[in-house]
């Protein structure tokens, strides 16, 4: 459980850069044999690019590492539930297990609005736990809060 607290506070310093870069803060690590194969956070806005999710960029970097797409063996760390694209990314790569933080009530594809990791009809098994930390939530809250206090005083 420790390591995965270490991990997952790396993965919270990414969401902190895309925070300062006013983007959803999201961060993902990815590990394999304990060392951080890869690292991202969101760019959507600064790529100008609907695929930029955190999960995405880590598991780009993880293969340029790596030099394969197959991430096996390997562990994703998430300050939140990925989404039904990098959740269908993280079986294509093959990586092993999810390890996220807080729940995405709108677009989970997890464990909060879809269950694809336990869709016994696709072909790939990932392995998942959510850890509550709190962190990952609050940065979340607190960036919507600032994007609806702007929004109201325009």
């Amino acid at each position: 459980m420790s390591e995965d607290i270490k991990f997952l506070d790396i993965a919270y310093e990414e969401a902190l850069k895309a925070y300062e870069k006013d983007e959803v803060p999201i961060g993902a690590v990815i590990v394999k044999d304990g060392e951080i194969i890869g690292k991202g956070h969101n760019q959507r806005i600064e790529k100008n690019n609907a695929l930029y999710h955190a999960e995405i960029v880590a598991i780009e970097e993880a293969c340029r590492n790596t030099g394969s797409w197959r991430l096996d063996g390997c562990t994703l760390y998430v300050t939140v539930e990925p989404c039904v694209m990098c959740a269908g990314a993280i079986m294509q790569s093959r990586i092993k297990k999810v390890v996220f933080g807080a729940l995405d009530q709108k677009g989970g594809a997890v464990v909060s609005k879809y269950r694809l990791f336990d869709d016994g009809k696709l072909p790939f098994k990932v392995d998942y736990s959510l850890i509550n930390y709190e962190k990952a939530s609050i940065i979340l809250k607190d960036f919507f809060l600032n994007k609806r206090r702007v929004s109201r005083e325009r």
